[in-house]
């Protein structure tokens, strides 16, 4: 490609959108993961009692063990999302950008 495509592809109003809707996105999902993140460490801090209460009475697993697994877990249901996203609206408006450059 040569530089009045890059700058054609720049100056475009799709490709703004683009980049201006992928970041938002990447943003909300960041700071969702950060929230999830901080709330399990301030509960580790503060609320350790809570993390060690067992799941049961006869149970060995404390209630510790799946939110922590629910935390790495969130991080994979977050990232499908972004992926679904991605390939759906933002491959279609990247599709479009390209198309608009070639012309």
């Amino acid at each position: 490609m040569n530089d009045s495509i890059y700058r054609s592809i720049q100056n475009s109003p799709r490709f703004k959108e683009l980049v201006t809707k992928r970041e938002r996105f990447a943003w909300i999902l960041s700071a969702i993961m950060l929230g999830l993140y901080c709330a399990f460490i301030l509960l580790i801090a503060y609320g350790p009692h809570l993390l060690g209460a067992k799941l049961s009475p006869g149970s060995s697993i404390t209630w510790g063990i799946p939110l922590g697994v629910g935390l790495i877990l969130s991080a994979f249901v977050l990232t499908g999302i972004y992926v679904r996203r991605a390939n759906g609206e933002f491959d279609q408006l990247n599709k479009a950008i390209l198309e608009e450059a070639k012309q």
